[in-house]
């Protein structure tokens, strides 16, 4: 999301960073707008769930009534949230606050969309489950990037070769091989990656208010929205492969 280099850059200490109220509040509005950013694509996701004109339009059911694959709609939105993280960039590096909101918020309903399948595969007890464990998993692995003295600004070629791979042996899984046990493998890798991913992405997120200097309202509100989505898809990720683990199926 961001091609500044800040490896080098002159951190303060972090007792000196606990006392900071510019980096408490730029923290906090990055937090603030992932947090906001999951509500929108829970609700989306509730709503799509319910409605039984959108879920034809998207998805393939047995006479019973057990979803069976999407539709070609269904594969748009799919794919959707993907693309657009691929893409991202363009619209978030420009530090323009609007651009950069309008493509956030379009991004997590789609997402929303995209995530609508889960409300007809899992219970709902076990979705809310899932969700608090992992929101707790969240705030523990983001203190820890938040608190320690590891640097870790050089991991980020190893997460962002991770990440790919993942998303690649999803894919060859998905259309090619179709295993379950490959599927539980990757979850178990994922849940892995992405709590080590966001304690990273915390860490980066000091350095980046720290390079960004003397930045404009506007340029800093961008910023929020650059962490925000970074934050927003890792925690994402990692309710997913918690849910594929331990969710309970309709």
């Amino acid at each position: 999301m961001n091609d500044m280099d800040t490896r080098y850059i002159a951190m303060p200490t972090v007792e000196e960073q606990a006392k900071d109220m510019g980096l408490r509040n730029f923290l906090l509005g990055i937090y603030q707008k992932m947090a906001l950013g999951l509500v929108v694509t829970g609700g989306m996701a509730w709503a799509v769930a319910n409605s039984p004109f959108l879920i034809q339009l998207l998805y393939n059911f047995t006479a019973d009534g057990r979803v069976t694959g999407y539709t070609p709609l269904g594969w748009i939105f799919a794919f959707a949230p993907l693309v657009l993280s691929f893409i991202s960039g363009r619209f978030m590096n420009g530090l323009n606050a609007a651009v950069s909101g309008a493509f956030y918020w379009v991004f997590v309903a789609i997402m929303g969309v995209s995530l609508s399948s889960i409300f007809l595969l899992y219970t709902g007890i076990s979705i809310a489950t899932i969700f608090f464990v992992t929101a707790a998993t969240f705030g523990v692995v983001s203190l820890i990037g938040y608190t320690t003295k590891v640097n870790m600004s050089g991991w980020g070629g190893f997460f962002s070769a991770s990440v790919l791979g993942l998303i690649i042996a999803g894919l060859v899984n998905a259309f090619i091989l179709k295993s379950g046990i490959m599927m539980m493998a990757m979850s178990g890798i994922g849940v892995v990656l992405f709590s080590a991913l966001i304690a990273y992405q915390t860490q980066s997120l000091k350095t980046l208010y720290y390079s960004a200097g003397q930045l404009s309202a506007n340029h800093r509100a961008a910023l929020t929205y650059i962490g925000a989505i970074g934050l927003y898809v890792s925690f994402i990720n990692l309710f997913l492969s918690l849910l594929n683990l331990f969710g309970g199926r309709r």
